[in-house]
């Protein structure tokens, strides 16, 4: 299950293997990715990356999209850590957070916000909301995004989206629950009377763990570190990044089986 149960256990259960079912069709895809497109050299292509727009939104919802959100953080390889490789000592370790807007059933990236480590992650399902022209069914996300200026903003953008997030174990219910009870409060109430496991089941949680996926998706295809220098040029190269995954990914999945 996506959450965490007995997780000072958890060491104990073997993790879980896979079998892809369709690497022919899969490989297929992937070739017909070939583009005989030309290629700028790494400084033509960093040094005018600041001026490049890259369009976030990937299409336009017809029908009400469900939405995970997730975010991973991303290095940058800086000075610091050269003169650290180079001559020892210690080096500074410098990071961008990379916030998603997933459609789980696609695996689209429907939007994408590049932010430092010090924009928290509640902050930015506002941006990312913003770029999604169609109608919002629902929005899941984990935890950290637990709070009323998660549920405000997300029923401004669409009053009538479910918002799917586990309320943090110190929660309590709003001065309203008892005569106009909110989303949240409801969950509240569901977890109280089935555990957190229950309600889990009852509210379908399980795809929030594809915004993971996405994740890793992005860092094995892509890389989990940033070559520009520059967080407007990071953007840019973030942004870049996954539009190259949507058109793989529409091209071709990969299909897995658990085999363990």
């Amino acid at each position: 299950m996506p959450y965490k149960v007995n997780q000072e256990h958890r060491h104990r259960i073997p993790k879980a293997r896979y079998h892809v079912k369709n690497w022919r069709d899969y490989d297929a895809a992937l070739r017909l990715l070939g583009l005989a497109l030309p290629v700028p050299d790494h400084t033509t292509f960093s040094r005018r990356s600041v001026d490049l727009t890259v369009a976030k939104a990937v299409r336009t919802a017809i029908c009400p999209v469900n939405l995970v959100i997730d975010s991973t953080d991303l290095k940058v390889f800086g000075a610091g850590e050269w003169q650290r490789d180079k001559h020892g000592g210690k080096g500074r370790r410098t990071w961008r957070r990379l916030h998603l807007a997933i459609d789980p059933e696609t695996g689209d990236n429907l939007a994408s916000e590049l932010t430092t480590t010090e924009d928290g992650d509640a902050s930015q399902v506002g941006p990312l909301l913003d770029q999604i022209s169609g109608p919002i069914a629902s929005v899941t996300a984990d935890g950290a995004y637990d709070g009323e200026p998660v549920y405000r903003t997300i029923a401004e953008r669409d009053p009538a989206a479910a918002v799917i997030i586990p309320p943090r174990s110190t929660a309590v219910p709003s001065s309203t629950a008892e005569t106009a009870p909110t989303q949240r409060d409801r969950h509240l109430r569901m977890i109280q009377e089935r555990s957190r496991r229950g309600w889990q089941k009852a509210v379908n949680y399980g795809p929030r763990s594809l915004g993971e996926v996405a994740m890793m998706r992005y860092k094995t295809v892509i890389w989990r570190r940033l070559h520009a220098r520059t967080l407007p040029t990071q953007r840019a190269e973030a942004a870049a990044g996954c539009k190259v995954i949507n058109v793989m990914t529409r091209l071709g999945r990969p299909v897995s089986q658990r085999i363990t």
